[in-house]
């Protein structure tokens, strides 16, 4: 059986990210700190914010330029790391 290689993604690229959570006052704030971290040429422009049905949860998305997978990762991996963040697409 051959094995399939994974896809070579080539950087720059336009990357769209959403960040899911339980709505608080400052998640969204919360959420473009981190982003801006790795990301400092965010443009608010391409950041939009939308409640869950019930307004229980809030989605914070965006989209940028990412330069490198490397960039992607680190930025995902702090993401991740944060008990307010509950998912990532």
């Amino acid at each position: 059986m051959e094995e399939q290689a994974n896809p070579q993604i080539e950087y720059p690229i336009h990357f769209p990210l959403k960040v899911i959570g339980v709505d608080e006052d400052d998640f969204e704030t919360f959420v473009i700190e981190i982003v801006r971290r790795h990301v400092p040429d965010l443009l608010e422009e391409n950041i939009v914010s939308h409640f869950s049905n019930q307004s229980k949860y809030r989605s914070v998305s965006m989209e940028f330029i990412a330069g490198s997978r490397e960039q992607v990762d680190a930025l995902y991996a702090e993401l991740g790391s944060h008990p307010r963040v509950l998912m990532i697409l």
